[in-house]
Formats: structure tokens, sequence, C-alpha cells
């Protein structure tokens, strides 16, 4: 029968927008890498699922902002809303050997909500375990770090992990989601019963 839609077996989530910058009041430079995590039911149909920004100085005014405005832009697609994509981004700065070591990690979703959205993402640093580790990472300029930046989006084994809070990023993102609601998927808040002008908020369904 002609005219007739068959019903969508997956849904879309589009997300654009951009590292915009991070407050870090004790370092000078810093650059920022970033990279998406998603559960298996997930699939990327566009964009850069990873990516590093340039280097950049503090500013000298009061904000004391490091600027990037990095964009970022994925698009997923996936039949199971169970493991929601998550963005990683973890800051490395030079020590006073001019050895890059991380000054911060943070992970934060990619909010569920269609519209523009600024996410404030605290970050921390993992610490050594003892004074001694303490002194010969200090010694050899090697700071504790993670081998994968992507176990900061994880919950195994985070709860041994000694960690300082350093930092904080701003990130912002504008979402569009597809046929979200015609797989029963509603993300539209039920309180919300009108959208006022100016609102960027998109949901095709």
């Amino acid at each position: 029968m002609t005219g007739i839609i068959p019903n969508p077996s997956v849904f879309l989530v589009m997300a654009s927008g951009q590292i915009e910058s991070a407050v870090f009041p004790d370092f000078e430079e810093l650059y920022c890498k970033f990279s998406f995590v998603h559960g298996q039911d997930w699939v990327v149909t566009s964009g850069l699922e990873e990516g590093i920004s340039q280097i950049t100085r503090k500013s000298r005014d009061e904000r004391q902002l490091f600027v990037w405005n990095f964009p970022l832009e994925i698009t997923y697609k996936s039949t199971n809303p169970y493991g929601w994509p998550q963005i990683v981004v973890s800051c490395y700065g030079p020590d006073m050997f001019g050895n890059d070591v991380v000054r911060g990690y943070g992970a934060v979703h990619v909010p569920m909500v269609p519209g523009h959205h600024t996410l404030d993402v605290p970050m921390f640093v993992p610490l050594s375990t003892s004074k001694l580790q303490k002194f010969t990472s200090w010694l050899l300029g090697r700071r504790p770090e993670f081998v994968d930046p992507k176990v900061v989006a994880q919950g195994e084994g985070r709860d041994v992990t000694r960690v300082r809070s350093q930092g904080h990023v701003k990130i912002s993102f504008n979402v569009v989601t597809r046929d979200m609601k015609k797989l029963g998927y509603d993300v539209i808040p039920s309180d919300v019963t009108s959208i006022p002008a100016g609102t960027a908020t998109s949901v095709v369904n």
C-alpha cells in the first residue's frame, strides 16, 4: 500500500556545539582532548568521535579563561537508550620541566532533551597512592594519569581511585532527536506545555 511510512527501527541523536572554555587558575597554557563514549547499541553515522584542540594561554582579564571554542559534531543511531553517549574531556599543559602532564579529566552525558544546553564539567586529577610515589612522580616529571581517558566515563574501579578536584570546562551542545517518540521514548519533560519564542529547541519525529 502506497503512502504508508513503516515504523522506524532506530532513532537518531544529533549533537553539535563546542568546547568553549575552561578555568584552571594555577596554569598558564592548556590544550584539551575529547572523545565520545557510547554503549554497544549505538553507531556513529557522521561526525568525529575524538579530537584535540589548539594550545591556548590564560586570558589576562579578571576571568582568567582558557578559550578554545573547539567545534563538536556527531550523529548517532541506536535502538536502545542504554549506553547514552558521553563526552570525555582531558586537559593537558606543560609542567616546570616542559613535560606535558594531565591537568584534569571530566565526563558528562550528551543532553537527552533536545535544544541548546550549556554544561559546566567539573574536572579532577588522579593522586599518587603513597608519599614515595608522589615524590617519585615529581622527581621524574611523571604525574599519575589514566592510560585510557575513556575510563573516566565508566563506574567500574572509580571508587578505589584517589582524585582531587581541579578546574572546570564549559561545553555547549545543540541536540536534535529523530523518531524517539515513535519508538516510545519521550524525552520532552511532561511539565513542558509550550516553548517560548526564541528558545533553541528542536525535535524531529
